[in-house]
């Protein structure tokens, strides 16, 4: 018997993956697991689909995404929903306005390595008028749980020059799955780099960046970091204090671990560098409530 939605809300809690297909026509189905094999022609977009509780949908299939490239549609080659090893880097503010904040924000760095798998790996900047790299990346991630058990708040903020250095340690990572975490409760005010020019570096790498920032503290900051962060396909969150922190680090884990995978051969061959815009749109299963995706704005095109 197919649950009605408000029946579904009733039982489920606030953290909880939502299964699309158990509110599809009942039947068998055949599950798709291609064997990706990357190539220079393909584009791969990573997405993740959440409902109105911000809950992760899972259970979706291919017939259910289109893609378009610069309002083209593409036809999609590859599609996977499969979990798979993570490469993060964790950005981590010991500025002054951390110090009531600095423990809870050690203790939710903390649940999310421990939650990791053996294959992730995992690095650690530090920042406050300064940035630094205190762990390249490890699978150890008891050396960072350690690193940040000894960070002291202190100084300014240097927010712009913190992302953009996790921009360029992040191509190190050894994982197809890629993202920055930013855990903060400032606004920028010591950074050399500007907005703008890291906007444009994360335009150019493949990596989703997600960002939690205190709400009341960030000013003219939020809206930096939501432009930042919605070029990549990735999220912020801005709780009213960070005693919700916790939950929101484990919605971060959630959708790094249940993210859908398409693949499409761009129908614009031309290589000419130039910035192509994606759009995901869904025509999901009846019977759900109005679902919400998140995906990369774009990428830009190989250059001869």
């Amino acid at each position: 018997m197919r649950q009605t939605w408000p029946s579904l809300l009733a039982k489920i809690g606030a953290v909880l993956l939502l299964t699309a297909s158990s509110w599809a026509q009942s039947g068998k189905k055949q599950v798709e697991r291609p064997t990706f094999r990357v190539g220079v022609e393909t584009v791969f977009v990573k997405i993740s689909v959440t409902d109105p509780l911000n809950r992760y949908v899972t259970g979706l299939e291919k017939q259910h995404f289109k893609v378009y490239e610069d309002k083209v549609e593409q036809g999609i080659t590859h599609f996977t929903q499969e979990s798979a090893p993570i490469s993060v880097g964790i950005l981590f503010d010991i500025s002054g306005s951390m110090k009531d904040n600095i423990h809870t924000a050690r203790n939710s760095v903390v649940r999310f390595l421990e939650s990791g798998n053996p294959d992730d790996e995992f690095f650690l900047v530090t920042f406050n008028q300064k940035t630094t790299l205190v762990q390249s990346f490890t699978h150890q991630s008891s050396n960072i749980q350690n690193q940040v058990s000894f960070s002291q708040p202190g100084g300014r903020t240097a927010l712009y020059d913190a992302v953009y250095l996790g921009l360029e340690q992040i191509k190190n990572g050894k994982n197809e799955k890629k993202a920055l975490i930013l855990i903060t409760d400032g606004e920028d005010n010591s950074s050399r780099y500007t907005a703008s020019e890291v906007r444009e570096f994360a335009k150019e790498s493949d990596v989703q960046i997600y960002a939690i920032g205190e709400e009341g503290k960030l000013g003219y900051g939020r809206s930096e970091i939501q432009n930042i962060v919605g070029l990549t396909g990735g999220r912020a969150f801005f709780p009213n204090n960070f005693n919700e922190l916790d939950y929101y680090i484990d919605l971060i884990h959630a959708e790094l671990r249940n993210q859908y995978i398409v693949g499409y051969a761009p129908s614009n061959k031309n290589r000419d560098g130039k910035w192509r815009r994606i759009k995901v749109k869904l025509e999901p299963p009846e019977g759900l409530p109005k679902l919400i995706v998140h995906a990369k704005e774009g990428y830009y095109a190989p250059k001869n």
